[in-house]
């Protein structure tokens, strides 16, 4: 059984920062991408970011490059996403993956795995 744990989650306002952190748990992931999504209100759920097991590469959504940074702990099924220079834009409720892998036919990222989600709230 696998299990996604999201945390540091909450409000800030706009240009505030926020560290979110994703263990996993029930399997090793040190050779899976991981990656976060989001979803935000009325809206389909969204790539952000994905970083390959051996931390050498990331990828970004376009809206969040540069003020979003993903990567892995020390402990290899651990990730997570320091968001800097948060917009109201930023609000959604975002999502831990793993086993991230691009699919050139959807023209989009997927995954195996989803932790539960947790809240960040941009105000303005």
């Amino acid at each position: 059984q696998v299990q996604l744990v999201e945390s540091g989650g909450g409000l800030v306002q706009a240009g505030g920062s926020l560290r979110l952190s994703c263990a996993a748990s029930g399997r090793t992931f040190n050779r899976d991408s991981m990656g976060w999504f989001r979803q935000a209100p009325g809206k389909e759920r969204a790539f952000v970011a994905v970083v390959t097991w051996n931390g050498g590469t990331t990828y970004y959504a376009d809206s969040v490059k540069g003020r979003f940074t993903i990567s892995r702990g020390t402990a290899e099924s651990t990730v997570y996403l320091q968001m800097n220079s948060l917009k109201p834009e930023d609000t959604a409720v975002y999502y831990c993956a793993a086993g991230v892998k691009y699919s050139p036919g959807r023209r989009s990222y997927e995954a195996d795995y989803w932790g539960q989600g947790t809240q960040v709230t941009v105000s303005s």
